[in-house]
């Protein structure tokens, strides 16, 4: 594969490199029925909805009746549940996903950046045995960072001279703008983005892309 204008890809992980929604549903309405004080059964559309969010956030936008205490006790209990099912279950990947990383690793170095909780990007990671094809991660839930400034420590701490940011919504968008990096979007995601800009409808693509 030829050398391009990037040095370095940075992924987003859900709706990018991943579908764990179904999953994550069924975690969290475990979570749910634990607690007298919610009522709500999730289906994987409310999980992708929300895909992108801070992890905090969801919280506020999925119970906004709960009080401040209630939020996070559920909140404890879902992260908890998440990690173990997707351990033991993992996600759907993206078609052809470990293929299309072993090619492009032989001409970038690879990271993620997403705006989950702690140890989701490792459980992704270790479950498909892939921890080999990406030099860094970088979450919002070890630091609280917001995605923009996470990408922009994953550039600054590799010393990345042209790196683009690959993702699915418009709040990935947002952040690579916010941390002056080119975006590519992935238009099979779950969201959408309301500005031109390069995009791929299949992993495959980006070899050709890049």
């Amino acid at each position: 594969m030829p050398h391009t204008r990037y040095d370095s890809l940075i992924f987003d992980l859900d709706g990018t490199l991943w579908d764990s929604t179904q999953t994550i549903a069924d975690a969290w309405n475990d979570a749910s029925s634990q607690f007298d004080f919610v009522d709500l059964q999730l289906i994987q559309q409310d999980i992708r909805n929300i895909a992108g969010m801070p992890y905090d956030e969801i919280y506020h936008k999925l119970f906004p009746d709960l009080n401040l205490e209630q939020r996070e006790q559920l909140q404890r209990t879902a992260a908890r549940l998440e990690l173990a099912y997707l351990q033991e279950r993992g996600g759907e990947l993206y078609p052809q996903l470990q293929e299309t990383l072993e090619l492009l690793q032989t001409a970038y170095n690879l990271f993620i950046v997403s705006n989950c909780q702690s140890g989701y990007i490792e459980t992704f990671l270790q479950y498909y045995g892939l921890q080999s094809y990406f030099t860094d991660i970088a979450c919002y839930g070890d630091q609280s960072l917001p995605k923009s400034e996470n990408i922009r420590a994953v550039v600054q701490r590799h010393n990345l001279q042209r790196p683009v940011y690959i993702g699915d919504t418009q709040g990935d968008y947002a952040a690579s703008v916010q941390a002056g990096v080119p975006f590519i979007l992935a238009r099979y995601g779950f969201g959408k983005v309301e500005a031109e800009v390069p995009g791929i409808d299949a992993l495959t693509e980006l070899q050709e892309l890049v």
